[in-house]
């Protein structure tokens, strides 16, 4: 396959893309004078100038929990202990064909928007793990569409569920890339540093990677992110770790902050926000002003830690309204933390794509570069400022050299004074 004339982020002029055996070939600046000679049998896709880029990636969202709201009520009170109760509720009446046949709907909205990679957590306080043996078969038959990473995750706690760290060791064994825990939902706070450490110490026993839904409350008292950052750091495990949420930091003494960031900084480990679904779950309880609960991404990337932006819910108990749209997720990110600087916004890609995939530790086979995987998604935008700005559709996905999914964008026609003319939406600098 070839694409002609699209533009890469941050680099000026057109270029051609030659892809063979799944694999980037040749990424060309576009001469004055082509040289129109190809191959007999290669697609070729021309761009019209389109902006081109690696595909997104999810590194935060609940498989298992999606196209569940109103399932069996809905959240009344749209706090996350609702969502949790009615999720447990929920849970009782999984079937392998349930969750199989609502998470691959989720995907297929997921690689219609250009999301190649899905970090997908999955709630392993369940005796029979039905919704963890489905999505490992899901993850299966969809490989050669979307990658899936799964977590295995404690909803319920680990000390503070019967069985708790047996069914999270059986999981790993059942095939789960990462542990998770929820050490803030813990019936104590000792009970909530027992749980980190039993996550530490099984992600060494299966070698695997760790993600921890962390301080996602609003209580500038939970501090469990300086535990996962010093396990961190004293087993020299950063870049394997990642603490999700953390929005309790939101409400952290900026003295504290200041402190707390040279240890995240020197443990290495990565951070996930999920800004539209904290947006709406924290300051639930506050009066005015009310708390935005989204954690400090700003100050985090100005200390050069690594962080991201995930989904987090899709129609489910805790947000009945998110649909696989990264930009989406992104663009209320940016607001929400006040990241709306033209330079902040061409940065911000990186919170859905290359920053993401040093979170899923798949950056070494990530990007648009010969001799990598050719995965990508060209939009129709020539630029990342106006692709955030307005939604830009994804026109193309494409997987190892091979086109998986492909959008019509909208376009819209004025009607004035007897005549007629299309209306272009897009404006860059």
């Amino acid at each position: 396959m070839r694409l002609e004339n699209v533009r890469l982020h941050q680099q000026e002029g057109l270029f051609d893309i030659d892809m063979d055996n799944g694999m980037f070939t040749a990424i060309t600046p576009v001469a004055p004078v082509r040289n129109t000679a190809r191959n007999e049998g290669v697609e070729v896709i021309d761009g019209h100038g389109r902006l081109v880029l690696p595909p997104f990636i999810d590194p935060h969202v609940h498989l298992d929990t999606a196209l569940t709201a109103g399932e069996t009520v809905w959240n009344r009170s749209g706090t996350l202990f609702e969502g949790i109760h009615n999720w447990s509720e929920r849970k009782k009446t999984l079937t392998r064909d349930d969750v199989k046949n609502r998470a691959a709907k989720a995907l297929e909205w997921y690689i219609a928007q250009g999301v190649q990679h899905v970090r997908s957590h999955v709630d392993t306080t369940d005796p029979s793990l039905t919704a963890l043996q489905a999505l490992l078969e899901l993850r299966e038959e969809m490989r050669e569409l979307i990658d899936i990473q799964l977590v295995a995750f404690p909803q319920e706690g680990i000390p503070s569920f019967p069985k708790g760290a047996e069914l999270l060791e059986e999981a790993l064994k059942l095939g789960a890339e990462a542990v998770g825990g929820i050490p803030h939902f813990e019936y104590t706070r000792e009970y909530g540093i027992e749980s980190l450490k039993t996550v530490f110490d099984l992600a060494g026993k299966y070698d695997r990677l760790i993600d921890i839904h962390c301080d996602e409350i609003d209580d500038d008292q939970s501090r469990f992110v300086e535990t996962v950052a010093t396990l961190a750091l004293e087993r020299a495990m950063g870049q394997r770790v990642t603490a999700s949420h953390t929005t309790a930091m939101h409400s952290y003494s900026n003295a504290y902050v200041v402190k707390l960031m040279r240890l995240l900084k020197n443990s290495g480990i990565h951070f996930i926000a999920n800004p539209v679904t904290n947006l709406n779950l924290q300051g639930r309880m506050d009066s005015y002003p009310k708390r935005r609960g989204i954690t400090r991404i700003p100050e985090l990337l100005e200390a050069g830690v690594n962080a991201c932006f995930g989904q987090d819910d899709i129609v489910d108990q805790w947000f009945p309204m998110q649909g696989g749209n990264m930009l989406l997720v992104l663009f209320t990110g940016l607001v929400g933390c006040q990241l709306t600087g033209f330079d902040q916004i061409n940065r911000g890609i990186d919170l859905i794509t290359h920053n993401s995939a040093r979170c899923l530790n798949i950056h070494d086979q990530y990007g648009i570069a010969v001799g990598k995987p050719a995965n990508l998604i060209m939009l129709d935008s020539e630029s990342v400022f106006d692709a955030v700005r307005r939604q830009a559709a994804v026109t193309h996905s494409i997987r190892r050299g091979k086109l998986i999914a492909s959008t019509e964008p909208a376009r819209t026609r004025l009607y004035h004074s007897g005549r007629s003319r299309d209306i272009d939406l897009s404006w860059s600098i």
